[in-house]
C-alpha cells in the first residue's frame, strides 16, 4: 500500500498518482490541502524522507515570502509549523511506502519505492 499526499492542480503529482497506478498500486490518497497533516504525521514523513523542514518547503510559494520565512533568522521549527498552518508550503507530491518515501519530482522518483 502506498500513499501519496497529492495536489490534484499540480501536474507532477498527477502524474506520480498515474505511474502508481499504471504500476497496480494499492493507493491511498490524502488531499493534504483539504485534510493537513498533524504534527506527528509531518514529523513521521520528514523522518521517512530523511529530510528537515527547511528541505521540504516550498521556497517560491507566494505564502513562503509573505511569512517572512526566508529570514536568516527562521528556525526548523518555524518552517515545521508554518507548513502545519499552511499546507501548501510542503513539497508535493509525497509518496510513502511502508518506512520509505519520496517527493514525486520527478514524478519517476516514486518508482523506486515499488
Amino acid at each position: 500500500m502506498a500513499t501519496i499526499y497529492h495536489n490534484p492542480r499540480c501536474s507532477k503529482s498527477r502524474q506520480a498518482l498515474d505511474i502508481l497506478r499504471a504500476n497496480n498500486v494499492d493507493i491511498k490518497v490524502i488531499l493534504y490541502l483539504k485534510e493537513p497533516m498533524s504534527a506527528s504525521e509531518l514529523e513521521l514523513v520528514l523522518t521517512k524522507l530523511g529530510m528537515t523542514p527547511g528541505q521540504l518547503i516550498r521556497r517560491n510559494e507566494t505564502d513562503f515570502k509573505d511569512l517572512a520565512l526566508d529570514a536568516i533568522s527562521v528556525t526548523e521549527q518555524q518552517l515545521f509549523e508554518a507548513m502545519l498552518k499552511h499546507p501548501i508550503l510542503i513539497e508535493r507530491p509525497i509518496v510513502v511506502v511502508d518506512t520509505k518515501a519520496v517527493i514525486g519530482r520527478p514524478p519517476e522518483n516514486v518508482l523506486g519505492l515499488l
